[in-house]
């Protein structure tokens, strides 16, 4: 998949004039307005732009329930030959169909303002917009903390109200299929799976649960080359073992559900052992 250029034209034009020039897909990047701790773990890796930036919207990569996620191009508005490519994940506050499934998965979870609360209950337009909001700063706070443990998931850049900039995972010219796409080699199925149990049992030694994991929620790339990468995306609903109740059976499900597309396609796994040596890093 190519990615379209931006059709800004890059002159040496004052900040306004700039602005006065975007196109409609486009938008001054707000990376050093928001708040510091709205910005990724640092250090900050070096083909993330960080300055004065143009962010073009290049198209959506997926629509879902709860969100849409589009392929962004930051470029620096000092040196247009500096870009980065960012997913932007925008989670929807007007749809009835948002976080259906949410009950079991924020049990514990407290929202503090008393206001909130009521419009949330009320199911009305400010109740859904902080909804929105809630769930893309759950899973900025996930993203975080996962990318820093270790688990293989996008990096955090930043989020901003209801949607969540993160790094772009490439398969070379294309997105990262998902992993249900895929068809792995014996060789290369073991080793996605080996990162698989790496990732579980690293948020199991966290005490979290992903809580929704399958091969419909897990990127693969490399695959064909001998030396496959598997990504976990989709964290918003990430749930501590010890606080939620629904968490254990959450991560018996997500161990079946992996397991079961592996089986199926020649690597034989058991789900109630895979479940039992990941559980097992949380006592």
């Amino acid at each position: 998949m190519s990615h379209p250029s931006s059709s800004f034209d890059w002159d040496d034009l004052t900040f306004h004039e700039h602005s006065e020039r975007l196109d409609d897909n486009q938008r001054w990047s707000t990376w050093d307005s928001i708040e510091r701790l709205c910005r990724g773990p640092e250090p900050w890796p070096d083909w993330l732009v960080t300055r004065a930036a143009i962010d073009s919207d290049l198209g959506v990569l997926k629509t879902g329930k709860e969100a849409d996620v589009s392929l962004l191009e930051r470029t620096s508005l000092d040196d247009p030959g500096e870009s980065c490519l960012l997913a932007a994940k925008r989670y929807r506050a007007t749809s009835h169909r948002l976080f259906r499934r949410d009950d079991g998965y924020t049990e514990g979870r407290r929202i503090r303002n008393s206001r909130d609360t009521r419009a949330m209950a009320r199911g009305s337009g400010h109740g859904r917009a902080v909804e929105a909001g809630l769930w893309a700063t759950a899973e900025w706070e996930a993203l975080k903390r996962l990318f820093l443990a270790g688990v293989p998931v996008p990096y955090p850049v930043q989020v901003d109200g209801s949607e969540i900039l993160m790094e772009y995972i490439a398969d070379g010219e294309a997105a990262a299929p998902r992993l249900h796409q895929t068809r792995p080699s014996p060789a290369e199925l073991d080793a996605l799976f080996e990162q698989l149990r790496g990732a579980l049992c690293t948020m199991a030694g966290l005490g979290l649960v992903h809580g929704d994991l399958s091969p419909y929620n897990t990127l693969a790339t490399g695959v064909g080359s001998g030396f496959p990468r598997l990504v976990v995306i989709d964290v918003p609903q990430l749930t501590d073992l010890y606080a939620n109740p629904n968490a254990e059976s959450f991560l018996h499900r997500d161990c079946a559900n992996m397991a079961a597309w592996f089986t199926a396609r020649g690597h034989t796994i058991d789900a109630e052992d895979l479940f039992a040596e990941v559980i097992s890093q949380a006592w």
